[in-house]
């Protein structure tokens, strides 16, 4: 089995090219997904890939929530589809309540691009599973409406059930509560982040080199143990 993984590109999304060609080093048959496609022409898993989709008018991944094809991300990610929001795609799926909290502009008001340095704190979502608890990772980072905040009662419950998938080290880039660069949902199979995997999945880019691989090669082995 070649597994199919989705990348969506909204007007102003910037690195669904790079997002698919991860895809391709891992292993999977890529496929691009327009935003006013109306079905995910058949794809095992789904990548909402970073940029600043719809200019980020209202806020970051606001507009994007509204798109044809998330209606089918939404529907089938509540049915068990593992997918994965970068950055701006981490911010459509706080706009689409599949995972919780919001992000906001950067404490610091100034657009970070940097090498981050990221620890591993859940290994057990359909997208984390190659790495280890405790692991640490170096993944690019760069955004503007980086910071997550969420109320005290839902930090609470992120951390008590385990739901808190990355946390910044070596200081925190943005302001985010808690150092969280990423959470998943109860069921494992959404996961967003800030920092961009896709960035590093090739021994000449960048401090963390191949790190940022283990998201899709997670995904490739829970889809062909699904199968």
């Amino acid at each position: 089995m070649t597994a199919r993984i989705g990348v969506v590109t909204f007007p102003g999304t910037l690195d669904d090219r790079d997002a698919l060609r991860a895809a391709r080093i891992a292993g999977a048959e890529p496929v691009a997904l327009w935003h006013r496609d109306k079905d995910l022409k058949q794809v095992d898993a789904v990548v909402l890939a970073g940029g600043f989709s719809y200019g980020d008018y209202l806020r970051a991944g606001a507009i994007a929530r509204f798109s044809p094809v998330m209606e089918q991300v939404i529907e089938q990610a509540k049915a068990g589809m593992p997918v994965l929001g970068i950055c701006n795609g981490f911010q459509v799926l706080t706009e689409t309540h599949l995972l919780p909290g919001a992000m906001l502009r950067n404490n610091h008001l100034h657009f970070v691009c940097k090498d981050q340095r990221l620890g591993v704190e859940n290994a057990g979502t359909a997208w984390t599973a190659d790495f280890a608890a405790g692991q640490e990772i170096h993944i690019p980072l760069k955004n503007i409406d980086g910071r997550y905040v969420a109320d005290e009662h839902t930090l609470d419950e992120l951390e008590s059930e385990g739901r808190v998938a990355f946390r910044y080290l070596d200081g925190n880039p943005n302001g985010s509560l808690r150092d969280i660069a990423g959470v998943t949902n109860a069921a494992g199979n959404v996961v967003g982040l800030m920092p961009h995997p896709e960035h590093a999945v090739e021994p000449l880019i960048g401090t963390g080199g191949t790190d940022g691989l283990g998201f899709f090669t997670s995904i490739l082995k829970k889809l062909v143990s699904a199968a």
